[in-house]
């Protein structure tokens, strides 16, 4: 199985003029993945700048990636993983061709063995609190060993600790961390409290 994800910050709404200094203050805190949604200003330029200044410990990737287009520009960009909130083939297809990561949104387990033989390894479950962390065990029991699972909505430092414990291989992590407008000392302060979380469960699994 290729490395675990781990904690990948979304920035749901970030600007380009703000983005190197709360994505410095993530790699700083040990985040080793950054999602720009595309539905934030001027996505592609926002990728750009990060993924030019990240170091190799930091993977930048685009968010809500809804075509094939879209993935051909983010990796034109510079974006290295792909994630959707929902499960197209074409789109998941088109990122493993391009030898990016896909991240496909599934709520259903038809829709996570629909994603993994479109060639997703990793699966982001959305809305994580729809599937639950009991349903995730589920899953894990019939889905293959190398597909990895990934919560994302609703988590945050009250219950990260718990999907680790599950066996998730990391989590998307969006307005407990950052929101539009704020600083990047505070995101920095709040991304040291989840990495925290996440490599103390990673000590006692």
């Amino acid at each position: 199985m290729n490395q675990p994800t781990g904690l990948v910050a979304i920035l749901r709404g970030v600007r380009p003029d703000e983005i190197l200094a709360i994505g410095s203050a993530l790699i700083e805190a040990g985040f080793p993945a950054i999602e720009i949604p595309l539905n934030s200003p001027q996505p592609f330029d926002s990728i750009e700048r990060l993924a030019a200044a990240s170091p190799s410990t930091c993977v930048v990737g685009a968010g809500t990636v809804l075509t094939v287009d879209d993935v051909v520009r983010a990796e034109s960009a510079g974006a290295r993983i792909i994630v959707a909130p929902n499960a197209d083939q074409d789109v998941i297809a088109a990122a493993v061709t391009r030898g990016l990561r896909p991240y496909p949104g599934v709520a259903t387990p038809t829709e996570a063995f629909r994603a993994v033989a479109a060639g997703a390894i990793s699966l982001k479950l959305f809305p994580s609190n729809a599937v639950g962390i009991s349903g995730m065990s589920a899953w894990r029991s019939v889905l293959p060993t190398n597909v990895e699972m990934l919560p994302v909505g609703g988590v945050d430092e009250h219950n990260l600790a718990e999907w680790a414990a599950a066996g998730a291989g990391g989590a998307g992590i969006g307005s407990s961390l950052y929101r539009p407008g704020d600083e990047a000392d505070v995101v920095g302060r709040r991304a040291r409290a989840l990495t925290h979380i996440w490599s103390e469960a990673e000590r006692n699994a």
